[in-house]
């Protein structure tokens, strides 16, 4: 069972720090595009930043210089340094990644369960 499994989150105040961590475990061949989003109350849910498994990244404008993503390819692993915080980062956060399971020809989308960030003012 390939699966995504989050830890990091939890509450700070305006100003602070946290640090999303996101691992991939299973029989996993290839691990392709990892990002994370992020769903607000009553809001779609949005791309924060993603990273290919080069190491090329991309994040929201809402978030560019203050949050920074990294990936272990190793530990298959995916990080998302949060810092300045503000109370609109407040959201569950998804970690997500496109992943080649061992058999396959194709990537699959996979999502984790989520882990809640607030921030409060």
């Amino acid at each position: 069972q390939v699966q995504l499994v989050e830890s990091g989150g939890g509450l700070v105040q305006a100003g602070g720090s946290l640090r999303l961590s996101c691992a991939a475990s299973g029989s996993i061949f290839s691990i392709n595009v990892m990002g994370w989003y992020r769903q607000a109350p009553g809001k779609q849910r949005e791309l924060v930043a993603g990273i290919t498994s080069g190491g090329s990244t991309n994040y929201a404008d809402s978030v560019k210089g203050r949050f920074t993503i990294s990936r272990d390819n190793a530990k298959k692993a995916v990080y998302l340094q949060m810092n300045s915080l503000k109370p609109e980062d407040t959201a569950v956060y998804y970690c997500n990644a496109q992943m080649k399971i061992s058999g396959s020809y194709y990537y699959g989308n996979y999502w984790g369960q989520g882990t809640q960030v607030t921030v409060s003012s």
